[in-house]
């Protein structure tokens, strides 16, 4: 039995991008799908705040979303039902990438495949055992029972983890049982759709296109994608006989009539699909107990789930691949500090428990109840206010992230999101030289030729000049800023110390 790097259990968006991720970095990984084939579910409607940009950094945009150029910030988005006007904001920091989830599988099964990803459909994980040189995994597959070794294994496989569990990892959290959510594709006579706004007509009602429109009786989403219209429903304490037997639009329509108090004309979805129709009772809010034990990592769904309210998930389990992928493949390839890896969990999971604070609060202002009406009523007047929207996009996007690493008197830039700048004479932009996933030193001060002579194997050095701003950035492949100096002269011995402490002794 042959040992490989690294083993990703789940064959999903966030188990895809930590194998390219690995692959750019020189590592090779084995991605086990339970799933004979690519799934087609539709788990997310598109990609929602900073791992749009994370996306464009690796080139990966314009593949993924059809469009040339960068991403263009959002105009407007919603908070717990409550319009988010974001075009007020000078430095909007909310993108949006409307992809469905199969789609957006696809393309990252295909841009893994140009890289080289060994990507195995139909195994199963039942078993596993680990050591300290690395893990042996078991799996059910279309040959039979099959031994699978690895020096690192990570667990991508959703909520109900099956590797989380083998790890013995607890998974915390509330559920509540007392919710029904349907979604289901559609289509829609011209008669009841608005020509200005892109909304839809129920009666008297009007509601805007993407808005989760909130009466007594629950919540109601128009959202006209490019691949055909969705509605959903969300509803509270609803008796038990309805929840019996498969979903089917006429529960639909009785939900819409009930929210809205008036019928929508839904008639069945056009095209070739697949199309979504589904029902889903209660919720869970859960953080795992920890994202590592010993030889086996937690990624995306199988470290935390939440409200999808908002669309954090994706923005959320993509930054942990981006974040967690060179960690790994410098532990692998040797060069990592022996406490690099536990990073992964110290700057992540307190980004989780913030997703978590915030699909909490958004879940508790589309609530029903008079007080909650009243609550909303009191928000909408903040969100009037300039600062109030500026900290809830960030909050929502994660352009508000800062990774404490516990250092005194830090550059205001280290922890942060590296600026969008365009260094070199050729107009040549920081994303495109992120494309790689390599860490890269920028000087813009002309000082620093010989400072990164012994990691120039593992950090790529960029001159340039920019206006004004910082003199020099080191900058993570996840695309945070490791070390910053805005003086003329940087100093060198702190650029060191930042060079060993992320990307090993040099050599």
């Amino acid at each position: 039995m042959s040992t490989v790097d690294v083993i990703i259990a789940g064959g999903g968006p966030n188990g895809l991008l930590l194998a390219c991720e690995l692959r750019l970095a020189g590592v090779r990984p084995v991605v086990v799908e339970r799933l004979p084939e690519r799934s087609q579910e539709h788990r997310a409607n598109g990609l929602v705040g900073q791992v749009v940009r994370m996306l464009h950094r690796r080139g990966l945009y314009e593949r993924l979303s059809g469009m040339p150029g960068p991403p263009i910030p959002a105009p407007r988005f919603v908070f717990g039902g409550l319009p988010l006007l974001l075009d007020q904001l000078p430095d909007n920091p909310l993108t949006i990438l409307g992809l469905p989830q199969p789609e957006l599988v696809r393309r990252l099964e295909a841009h893994a495949r140009e890289l080289g990803v060994d990507l195995r459909y139909g195994h199963d994980v039942t078993a596993m055992a680990q050591d300290s040189d690395g893990v042996t995994v078991e799996a059910n597959t279309p040959g039979g029972t099959q031994a699978l070794r690895a020096r690192y294994l990570v667990g991508a496989d959703g909520g109900h983890s099956t590797v989380r569990t083998l790890a013995g990892i607890g998974f915390p959290g509330v559920t509540r049982e007392d919710t029904v959510s349907r979604s289901t594709h559609v289509s829609l006579p011209a008669s009841v759709l608005d020509p200005v706004t892109g909304g839809v007509r129920a009666g008297d009602v009007h509601v805007p296109p993407f808005f989760h429109f909130r009466t007594d009786h629950g919540v109601f989403v128009y959202a006209p994608f490019a691949g055909g219209p969705m509605v959903t429903t969300l509803e509270w304490n609803r008796p038990a006989h309805e929840l019996a037997g498969p979903m089917s639009l006429g529960e639909m329509r009785a939900s819409i009539r009930r929210v809205l108090g008036a019928d929508i004309p839904l008639g069945p979805p056009e095209g070739d699909g697949p199309h979504l129709l589904r029902r889903r009772t209660g919720g869970n809010t859960r953080l795992a107990e920890s994202f590592r034990a010993g030889r086996v990592l937690l990624l995306g769904d199988a470290a935390h789930v939440h409200s999808a309210i908002g669309g954090p998930g994706l923005n959320l389990g993509l930054q942990d691949a981006v974040n967690l992928g060179w960690k790994l493949a410098g532990t692998v390839r040797g060069w990592a500090p022996d406490d690099l890896l536990d990073t992964y969990e110290s700057e992540r999971r307190p980004v989780s428990e913030r997703v978590v604070m915030h699909t909490q609060a958004q879940s508790a202002l589309i609530s029903p109840g008079a007080e909650i009406t009243a609550l909303r009523e009191l928000f909408a007047e903040l969100l009037g206010e300039e600062r109030v929207v500026r900290h809830i996009a960030e909050l929502m996007s994660g352009a508000d992230i800062r990774y404490d690493w516990g250092l005194t008197d830090p550059h205001p830039l280290v922890g942060r999101w590296a600026p969008d700048l365009e260094p070199t004479e050729g107009g040549e932009k920081l994303a495109e030289l992120m494309k790689a996933a390599r860490p890269v030193l920028l000087d813009l001060s002309g000082a620093l030729a010989n400072a990164a002579e012994g990691w120039n194997d593992r950090v790529d050095l960029v001159e340039g000049r920019v206006a004004d701003g910082p003199t020099a950035l080191l900058i993570r492949p996840d695309g945070y800023v490791a070390w910053a100096s805005s003086d003329r002269e940087p100093d060198l011995a702190t650029l060191r110390a930042a060079l060993t402490r992320w990307f090993g002794e040099a050599t």
